[in-house]
């Protein structure tokens, strides 16, 4: 993928760090911007990055991810998750260029028992979930040629997220209490950033046949945010992490401001079907993370 860049917008993000990971392992001519850089929530600083670059298609992985923050700072919330989308979106459709917008399984409620498809409809239960589904119907109403991509739980070595967050409380603690009645699908960030860099190869190798629309990305299998924790736990023992023992409890004895769906899981046949990606299951994706933040931990002692 040479001659025009391709636009990552959102720099410091879990994903936008794995694009950009991606990217130089695969020579792709990426442009990785974020704030002060690019500012979502104003139309002209948009615009004035996108002149700029005259990328060839445009990946936005910034997005406002604080779930429970967001219940206080809807406003804000909605400024970066359907503002922004909305000014990439117009941009692109005045220059014919697509987009690619990530999205989340908390546009859904949680009530159904069976995976979900692209054909069920929103029902967010949280500001953050109200912001992203407005945002995926911002690029659909602004532009024709786009993918919208929704996953789920996301994980990386990089930024604050749940496998962090279990790895340093298992340091301090003998004993962690964690939900074991909300289901969804751990995604790893690089996972997530490797289909994109596919997907946007497809795009622009031939756009007129380009399978537009949403699609649901997450890895192989579903689990429980307890089941989540003790394969961390149980990755993080072969690398000689302490491991503290992993109480279960219902979501009533850890509440949030925002509600999250009970029931999270996504179906991936469509984008199995449109694109060939299939990610690997949850659980390789989490061995492969613990793994490379050991080997980081490593690397900063011997430094």
């Amino acid at each position: 993928m040479s001659g025009q860049p391709i636009a990552v917008i959102g720099a410091s993000g879990q994903v936008a760090r794995a694009l950009q990971r991606a990217g130089a392992e695969r020579a792709a001519n990426l442009v990785v911007a974020g704030r002060p850089v690019i500012d979502l929530t104003r139309n002209a600083s948009v615009a004035a990055f996108l002149d700029g670059i005259e990328p060839s298609i445009v990946i936005n992985a910034a997005a406002y991810t604080a779930v429970d923050k967001a219940e206080t700072e809807e406003a804000e919330a909605f400024r970066i998750n359907r503002d922004g989308p909305h000014y990439l979106a117009k941009w692109c459709a005045a220059h014919a260029v697509p987009l690619l917008h990530i999205s989340t399984d908390y546009v859904f409620d949680g009530c159904s028992r069976t995976p979900y498809s692209e054909r069920d409809a929103c029902h967010p239960l949280s500001a953050y979930g109200r912001s992203k589904a407005a945002g995926e119907d911002a690029v659909r109403d602004a532009l024709s040629e786009h993918i919208i991509v929704r996953t789920a739980w996301v994980y990386s070595a990089d930024g604050n997220n749940f496998l962090k967050t279990m790895l340093r409380l298992g340091a301090e603690r003998d004993v962690i209490r964690v939900v074991a009645d909300q289901y969804g699908t751990p995604t790893s960030a690089d996972d997530i950033a490797s289909a994109l860099i596919d997907i946007a190869g497809r795009v622009l190798a031939n756009r007129a046949s380009a399978p537009w629309g949403t699609y649901h990305l997450v890895a192989d299998g579903h689990t429980t945010w307890h089941g989540f924790a003790r394969e961390i736990f149980a990755a993080a023992e072969v690398e000689g992490y302490n491991t503290p023992r992993v109480d279960a409890i219902p979501t009533a004895d850890y509440p949030t401001p925002a509600r999250r769906p009970q029931f999270g899981v996504l179906d991936t046949t469509e984008i199995r079907r449109a694109f060939g990606i299939a990610l690997p299951p949850w659980q390789e994706g989490v061995a492969a993370c613990v793994r490379r933040l050991t080997h980081h931990v490593q690397c900063a002692h011997q430094g």
